[in-house]
């Protein structure tokens, strides 16, 4: 598997990217209430805790929608019926879920040109695990933010294009900047292309709440992972054994929420921004927003950011939704 760094070819400025941490660390400690950005959670050590959630039997999303693509992976090849086609996706991970997909076009004896784009490079070495060699098939990684890599990719090929944004990884974005994320995805695009996206549907709470508090704590250190960064690249001084996890539905919003809670009074100081910053007991610093549809939110969407929906694809009992789209300009 070739893999392209950007961070290797200076396209990708880590001192840069240092410093907007600490910068977004200093805001978001600064807030009232506190909160730090979701985008953070997935350094090497992050990205391994988020493989083994979306394994755990209280993680329904990844068991539902593994279950999707695999009903549906031999009718995407025979609605864009391309003999070759590039297949990006954003957020790779380990790409066990991705490699449905590429097996229903490799099925169909379709050349396939398959680009992972993730911010970790620990994803590529896992997805190496998982991606068989096949004569129809070339790998092509790229170690990036997400419209970084497509701006690469878009250098590299003219082909038709399908982009995957699976997991619920669209639903970390509210009302407004899903809209916003997407049409940048759209301006990215040409005309015909392809994008497969993947929606958390709406249901009952208590299946909710139970995946994001599920029973091996492994979202509990996913969270607490992100103190353990701050600790690591910015010179935090935070005790991980003085904060806890709580994730909770908000029905009015429509969204899990996650949160990291001070268990007592302390000071947390940050060498890299020289300052402390205090903690009352049980002060929360909000991390995450994991927004859940309605098919009717995926359709609005989907319109409004200059897309058309081809197919709806579910399981049976409504929990998850994928979504296929075509770029209409």
């Amino acid at each position: 598997m070739e893999i392209t760094k950007l961070i290797d070819e200076g396209l990708f400025d880590e001192e840069a990217q240092k410093e907007q941490f600490a910068i977004d660390v200093l805001t978001g400690l600064c807030a009232k209430p506190k909160k730090l950005s979701a985008k953070y959670f997935y350094d090497d050590a992050g990205s391994e805790i988020f493989q083994q959630i979306t394994q755990h039997v209280d993680y329904y999303p990844t068991r539902t929608e593994f279950e999707i693509l695999d009903a549906i992976k031999n009718d995407i090849p025979k609605v864009i019926g391309e003999e070759e086609i590039d297949i990006i996706e954003l957020g790779a991970g380990d790409c066990h879920k991705s490699k449905l997909i590429l097996d229903g076009f490799l099925n169909a004896g379709c050349k396939v040109n398959f680009y992972p784009i993730d911010i970790s490079e620990q994803a590529m070495t896992l997805l190496q695990d998982h991606i068989a060699s096949h004569p129809n098939l070339t790998v092509h990684g790229v170690v990036a933010e997400y419209f970084d890599g497509l701006r690469l990719v878009r250098k590299k090929s003219s082909n038709k294009q399908l982009v995957l944004f699976l997991g619920s990884n669209i639903g970390n974005f509210d009302r407004v900047q899903n809209q916003g994320f997407l049409r940048r995805l759209w301006m990215s695009l040409n005309a015909g292309d392809f994008a497969l996206l993947g929606f958390d549907l709406k249901k009952d709470v208590g299946v909710l709440t139970a995946a994001y508090n599920d029973s091996s704590e492994l979202t509990k250190a996913f969270n607490l992972n992100l103190l353990t960064r701050i600790n690591r690249e910015l010179g935090g001084n935070f005790d991980i054994e003085k904060f806890q996890h709580f994730g909770v539905y908000s029905p009015i919003l429509g969204a899990m929420e996650s949160y990291v809670l001070a268990t007592e009074t302390q000071e947390v100081y940050i060498s890299e921004l020289k300052r402390s910053f205090h903690f009352e007991a049980f002060e929360p610093i909000h991390l995450e927003f994991s927004f859940k549809f309605l098919k009717s939110d995926i359709e609005y969407i989907c319109q409004k950011s200059g897309f058309t929906t081809v197919e709806h694809f579910t399981d049976p009992k409504a929990y998850f939704m994928d979504s296929l789209w075509q770029v209409k300009k």
